[in-house]
């Protein structure tokens, strides 16, 4: 087990995080992509991650604007019940072989890429999240200048912009917000569990709170579950049920491929399912069921239906009570940037050049770039965001499809962890000069067909299930691709059993 099999030249560092045996690759190990000896996540960890991704402004709106498509509520509820539910079984998926390991995301993916093919799906993850950590840095700032602002008006002057699109106090609270991910990431992954395991169940407490101040304003019967007027046809409605069943599985889709990176730390399987069930299922339905209820009080007590949950926190009378639900939302949006935007880079540009960068400049590299990136711009242009994440998105589908494929189809369960570290072409996983052209094969026409669908507007409908198509389209060209190579039973050593 990775946790047990500790080296000599190991044993020394209790600082080290991996178990680096002699014969592994320079080229492709450091303490932070090695087999992690600290497998100690129980089912609350993994609960409290979800909750993290859960809980974030972005997934409000997208929880409060499934109730606005024309559908019933139970209608709804059905569509995020199933639409979760395909999520955990996916997750479940995606947890195994990096919880067997003890490896993230970007190691595993050597096993089906090879041991240098597997940079392609890491930089396009990586750069996923280094666009989204910048968005997400600055609508959290966003709200923090909303709090400043709330108690010290006369700073209102310092909003005008000032430099490179952005004012004076966005700069100042963007850099604050910037410089608090950077304290909690910067103390490692121990650091990053205690601040999710508290950020999730504060979002908790606020929102219900919320949630009860508004029934308290508005009375039960001013609360509906169908936040929309409009009318469909039975035919409409089964296709927007499809279409909402969708956009759950591609909301999640990101946090969804990395899982591995944190799954690594899992006890257990049964541990991970477990906080998989919990943090899936019962928490985003639970977590809408509280948005609707708050999105639809908003209608009746403010006369407008106000899905930005920062505005409607803004609008209490109280002062202390819109200081501490902003800042609640601000500890939010720091979770899920951490979980979602944050380590994924870190481990994913580390794993290009790891005796060159470790998990810390990894992250460090997103950061910076975020800044650079000037999200606050690209924010302001939807279509530069539509064009710019709708081109990376279209790997997500097809990297998620091979990944499985090749893990339980193919090599059927079976990995040689040491294999991953070694970069010599007696490897098992060296393929050709470290590239498995098969996979890379696999990947092209997928990606090639999910961006022809993002950008034909006639498709637009169709691109809703562009994680479906490419998922679908490049494990199946991989399995047939790849049908020759499909292991047989006891070919290779297996790491460990989940009994063990």
């Amino acid at each position: 087990m990775p946790n047990q099999e500790i080296t000599s030249a190991t044993a020394s560092s209790e600082q080290s995080a991996g178990i680096i045996k002699p014969y592994y690759s320079p080229r492709l190990c450091n303490d932070d992509l090695a087999p992690t000896r600290h497998q100690n996540w129980s089912w609350y960890n993994i609960f409290s991650f979800w909750m993290s991704d859960v809980h974030s402004m972005g997934g409000y709106v997208v929880a409060a604007s499934f109730f606005t498509l024309g559908l019933t509520s139970w209608q709804v509820l059905l569509c995020l019940l199933c639409g979760i539910c395909i999520v955990q079984i996916c997750a479940n998926l995606v947890a195994k072989p990096s919880q067997q390991a003890g490896v993230p995301y970007a190691v595993i993916c050597r096993q089906a890429f090879g041991v240098f093919g597997a940079n392609i799906p890491a930089v396009i993850r990586g750069l996923i999240a280094f666009a989204w950590y910048g968005i997400q840095t600055y609508l959290a700032a966003s709200a923090l200048m909303l709090v400043l602002l709330k108690f010290f008006p006369s700073i209102t002057p310092l909003t005008v912009p000032h430099w490179l699109g952005l004012s004076a106090l966005g700069w100042i609270c963007f850099g604050i917000m910037w410089v608090l991910q950077a304290m909690v990431f910067w103390h490692g992954m121990s650091a990053i569990k205690r601040f999710i395991d508290v950020a999730g169940p504060a979002v908790y407490v606020v929102m219900l709170m919320l949630a009860g101040w508004i029934l308290y304003k508005t009375g039960l019967s001013n609360i509906s579950f169908t936040l929309s007027t409009k009318t469909l046809t039975v035919g409409q409605q089964g296709w927007e049920m499809l279409t909402a069943t969708a956009l759950v599985v591609s909301y999640f889709s990101g946090p969804l491929l990395n899982f591995g990176d944190f799954s690594r730390y899992g006890k257990s399987m049964s541990e991970i399912r477990r906080g998989n069930r919990w943090g899936l299922p019962f928490n985003f339905l639970l977590f809408s069921i509280v948005t609707v209820v708050i999105v639809s009080g908003t209608q009746s007590l403010f006369g407008q239906m106000i899905t930005d949950p920062i505005e409607t926190v803004s609008r209490v009378g109280n002062s202390v009570a819109v200081a501490l639900g902003l800042l609640t939302m601000i500890i939010a949006t720091i979770g899920i940037n951490i979980v979602a935007n944050f380590v994924s880079p870190a481990f994913d540009f580390s794993n290009c050049s790891p005796q060159k960068i470790s998990f810390r400049t990894g992250g460090m590299i997103a950061a910076v770039g975020s800044v650079l990136l000037t999200p606050w711009n690209l924010f302001q242009s939807p279509e530069l965001i539509h064009y710019t994440l709708d081109v990376l998105g279209a790997f997500i589908g097809p990297l998620f499809g091979i990944l499985l494929v090749d893990y339980y189809l193919i090599k059927r369960g079976q990995m040689d962890v040491d294999a991953l570290f070694n970069a010599t072409p007696s490897g098992r996983y060296w393929y050709r000069n470290g590239f498995n052209p098969k996979a890379i094969a696999a990947l092209v026409p997928a990606v090639v067909i999910g961006l022809l669908i993002s950008f034909t507007p006639s498709l637009h409908q169709v691109a809703n299930f562009s994680w479906f198509i490419g998922a679908l389209l490049s494990g199946g060209c991989y399995r047939f691709i790849a049908r020759n190579d499909r292991v047989t039973s006891g070919e290779m050593g297996y790491l460990k059993t989940e009994a063990e």
